[in-house]
């Protein structure tokens, strides 16, 4: 670091004139440096006190310097200056250089140190930006000064950085300056990289214990502070430097109680935490932390060393969990094998002969992480047999057991529920390695017997207030989740004799009647724990069931109408995020696996109308549910008294197998984009069926064991299973069809031949991509397939347009025929208007006859009376009259007669068959015929 360069008049070195001039006497120098002291204890000018440092003539004279350094540390008391920061630092590193000769300085040297401690002091407010640079290189400086072998300003050194993080602010103020942020420091330390500077002096003091406890203890305040300084310890390999010399003597216990804490801290907030394993993954830090666990094991008997003890079990948990771990090599995996079965498991290892648990909460916690270790430690397969060795499926089927009165078990009843939760978690991954010991302690009837327990109204108040323990508070509901989670583990490794072993104990009647039990509790509320007990239990029956015929038989009717119960859930709790997908996703497992296959359980399916609740959920499109519901539909419909419920089903809108079938076809090829045009007729005959992902994909050349694309394809879509239930019904046989749905039928009739084809292309492909060529009688046999399977694409594609245009043939007939009918009622209504109108008029004239009439019958009776002589005169006159009012028309024919509302007639029922009039000179008129009206007719010549 440079030092401000200060101008200083030369000091002379002439005695005065007439003075005697002694040996070794300097009197001109004396006064210089009186004079120099006097400006020192005035203004405390830093230059000038760097200026003793380097001269020649004063950097001896150590009581000078000394009583320099003693005002200027008087001067800092408060604080550094950010701008004197420099020269501060100088005259710190020139007492430091003296230390290694003159033992008076480091008294000044620590009180320098001391004053780095306290917060800098700025006179602007951007002096802290900058000042930056300068900051961080002092601060890495000065962590640099552990190399001067002094204890005390190794400490000085280790407490100043201390104080970087503490929360105390001193609380004397300085007029005129301001102290720096409080993070400032912590930001400027962090920058210049000082954590890794401080683990590269961790070698430098392995002999010295003290020196590296305060070393250790900084650390650990450094590790706890940030991620960056956890990063900057591990690029420095720091966590192999700590965890190697872990146990190093020290009586105090400091040095591996830190060190932990430091490892800790490491693996926790590093970001590179595998980085910090694979440092720790080898036997020179394996070894320190088993001997170090053994020790606080067996000789440990504080409540600290029991909380050390975890926190190394944590650690090596860690570094177990790690691929290509050396927990066998170093012996620690079969010791850590031992300490989790001890207790349970008799044994005469002198390690464990008089260890006891005192079952207070630290051992609690210790056996905890012994049986997470196990679990850890079964996932590398070399530790099977250590495992077999050490009895651990007896030992941990020692808390397979109902939970007795509290204090039975030594443990507290919190304490051993959880240790039971956790050892019946832990079988799950241990047992289905050890098979044949889990065989040997009778694990299925144990567990059945333990299921039995857990249904059971014996009284039990569990606390739930564990890991494992979730939901399970006042009921056994976690006992009974565990319970079946390892059953489920153990089913599905598919062992004849652990399936077998099953059925013997009666599992699938018992497991039914826990199912029945559960669906028929309405007032249970379906959390995700009831779900998850509900689908472990229709894997286990899926699983015992699928390939026996006689435990299909044990299944029944009643697994049958439990499966038909389940079926009828609420579609809309498929997407409540519970777990409901997963419970109806089993139950069509179960369908498949438990009732196909067994004759009368797939009658009594079909009876119970399960075939229409199956064909409504596959209606529903869920794309999770649709394949597996084929692949059921596809089995069931071998069953010839299938059929008939396949084509009875109807959908909403009336749709029919035919149509959804359809429809699901046309989605699954949209998915796949698949080329089809607008009419969904075949586009390139030579790939009919290839989407665009596999017509990406390149032929590569595989062995004859291994499916191709083409074959591939086959199993990852609903195309073929919807091609063979339609093949089952009848591709001719599917009503209620349109035009366009024939088109896709078309397509699908012929997928198993445009599939033979598309797997022959890609033989060819195979061929050409291996640079093989067939003799020439396979090479003609390969044109003449190849050419036969773009025949049958092109087939299908001249038939579906063919189809089309007859159907818009059709579509044009029925259109010319329904306008030829509009034209025909379009006359008749014109026939019907105008017979309407001529109605009006024969109504009007129909009045005025009447009145006639009337006028006749009176002047006839007139006549009679008064003029007998007139009466034909008068008769003659009023049809004259008649005549002249009614008007002349056609002969028209009324086929129906309308309600009158209104006039004289408004109340008469009227019809009028026929009318003639005609004009000219009177004719013989027919009868008018008035229905409803007590009215003659009336002749007239």
């Amino acid at each position: 670091m440079k030092t401000a360069e200060l101008a200083v008049p030369a000091l002379s070195t002439a005695a005065p004139s007439g003075s005697p001039r002694g040996k070794g006497s300097i009197p001109v120098l004396r006064q210089s440096l009186a004079a120099a002291e006097g400006d020192i204890l005035k203004t405390v000018d830093l230059n000038r006190v760097i200026k003793l440092f380097e001269d020649p003539y004063t950097r001896y004279l150590n009581d000078k310097l000394l009583n320099a350094v003693k005002n200027v540390i008087k001067h800092l008391q408060k604080g550094i200056l950010l701008k004197d920061l420099v020269q501060v630092f100088q005259i710190l590193n020139e007492c430091a250089e003296k230390i290694k000769y003159h033992a008076e300085f480091i008294e000044p040297t620590c009180e320098i140190i001391k004053i780095y401690g306290l917060p800098f002091l700025k006179e602007k407010s951007s002096d802290e930006t900058k000042y930056a640079k300068v900051v961080s290189e002092s601060i890495l400086q000065l962590g640099s000064l552990m190399k001067v072998p002094c204890f005390q300003v190794r400490r000085q050194i280790c407490s100043s950085f201390i104080n970087f993080y503490s929360t105390e602010r001193p609380k004397q103020k300085n007029e005129g300056f301001q102290s720096t942020n409080s993070d400032y420091k912590i930001r400027m330390a962090e920058s210049a990289g000082l954590a890794e500077t401080l683990v590269l002096f961790l070698p430098s003091l392995e002999n010295l214990l003290e020196e590296k406890i305060w070393l250790l203890k900084t650390l650990q305040i450094l590790s706890s502070s940030s991620v960056i300084n956890c990063n900057l310890m591990i690029k420095a390999q720091g966590a192999n430097m700590i965890c190697s010399h872990l146990n190093d003597p020290d009586p105090s216990g400091q040095l591996l109680f830190r060190s932990s804490e430091i490892l800790w801290n490491l693996l926790e907030k590093g970001d590179s935490k595998d980085e910090t394993v694979k440092q720790l993954n080898n036997l020179e830090c394996i070894k320190p932390l088993k001997e170090a666990f053994v020790n606080l094991l067996i000789n440990g008997y504080r409540h600290f060393d029991h909380q050390l003890r975890n926190d190394l079990l944590v650690i090596s948990t860690l570094i177990a969990e790690n691929p290509g771990t050396l927990m066998i090599e170093s012996g620690f995996a079969k010791q850590l094998i031992l300490f989790a079965t001890y207790c349970e498991v008799k044994s005469h290892s002198p390690l464990v002969r008089s260890l006891k648990l005192s079952f207070n909460h630290e051992d609690f916690e210790m056996k905890k992480l012994l049986f997470n270790m196990m679990v850890i430690l079964a996932k590398d397969l070399s530790t099977v047999q250590l495992l077999s060795d050490g009895r651990v499926i007896l030992a941990l089927f020692h808390y397979v057991k109902p939970n007795e009165s509290p204090g039975a078990h030594n443990w507290p009843a919190a304490h051993f529920e959880d240790l039971q939760l956790h050892a019946i978690a832990a079988l799950a991954s241990v047992a289905p390695l050890l098979v044949e010991d889990y065989m040997t302690c009778q694990g299925n009837t144990r567990l059945l017997l333990f299921l039995e327990w857990c249904v059971g109204q014996d009284p039990f108040f569990s606390h739930g207030n564990c890991f494992h323990g979730s939901g399970g508070r006042g009921n056994k509901r976690a006992q009974m989740r565990y319970s079946l989670r390892l059953l489920r583990s153990m089913v599905s490794l598919g062992d004849e004799a652990v399936n077998q072993d099953l059925c013997d104990q009666g599992a699938i009647s018992q497991l039914l009647g826990i199912l029945k039990n559960i669906i028929s509790r309405t007032d249970d509320k379906e959390d995700a724990v009831i779900l998850e007990i509900k689908a472990d239990i229709l894997f286990i029956l899926s699983a015992v069931c699928e390939n026996d015929l006689h435990t299909k038989d044990l299944f029944g009717f009643e697994g049958v109408e439990v499966l038909l119960m389940l079926l009828k859930m609420d579609p809309v709790l498929y997407n409540s995020g519970v777990g409901h997908n997963r419970l109806i996703l089993g139950t069509l497992d179960s369908i498949w696996c438990c009732v196909i296959g067994c004759y009368a359980s797939e009658d009594y399916f079909l009876e119970k109308e399960g075939m229409f609740i199956l064909l409504d959920l596959l209606a529903l499109n869920q794309k999770n549910m649709n394949s597996l519901i084929l692949g059921i539909v596809v089995e069931f419909s071998e069953n010839p008294k299938s059929i008939a419920h396949l084509m009875t089903w109807r959908g909403q809108k009336e749709q029919s197998i035919g149509n959804l079938l359809i429809q699901l076809w046309r989605q699954e090829e949209q998915a796949l984009n698949v080329r089809r045009d607008e009419n969904d007729r075949i586009v390139d005959a030579k790939q009919p069926l290839v989407g665009s992902l596999q017509a990406q994909q390149e032929v590569i050349p595989m062995p004859a064991n291994c499916p191709s694309i083409a074959i591939m394809d086959v199993a990852e879509n609903m195309r073929a299973n919807i091609y063979s239930i339609l093949y089952r019904l009848g591709f001719e046989d599917l009503p209620y069809l349109a035009a366009k749905d024939l088109v896709t039928v078309s397509v699908i009739s012929k997928y198993f031949d445009l599939k033979v084809g598309e797997i022959w292309n890609e033989i060819c492909a195979e061929l050409t991509a291996e640079g093989f060529r067939p003799v020439t009688p396979d090479e003609n046999a390969l044109d003449v397939i190849i050419k036969a399977s773009e025949d049958v694409g092109k087939t299908v594609a001249t038939h579906q347009t063919e189809m089309l245009e007859n159907h818009q043939k059709l579509d044009l007939q029925e259109e010319q025929q329904l306008y030829t009918n509009m034209k025909e009622n379009h006359k008749q209504n014109d026939l019907m208007v105008k017979s309407w109108n001529n109605f009006l008029t024969r109504t009007s004239n129909f009045e005025a006859l009447k009145k006639a009439k009337k006028l006749q019958e009176k002047s006839i009776e007139s006549s009679r009376v008064k003029r007998p002589k007139q009466r034909a005169t008068f008769h003659t006159t009023q049809i004259k009259n008649l005549h002249t009012t009614v008007p002349c028309g056609p002969l028209v024919t009324i086929h129906s007669t309308p309600e009158l509302t209104g006039g004289s007639l408004a109340n008469a029922d009227l019809a009028v068959r026929k009318v003639a009039v005609h004009g000219g000179p009177l004719q013989k008129v027919k009868s008018v015929k008035m229905l409803g009206l007590n009215t003659d007719s009336v002749s007239v010549k």
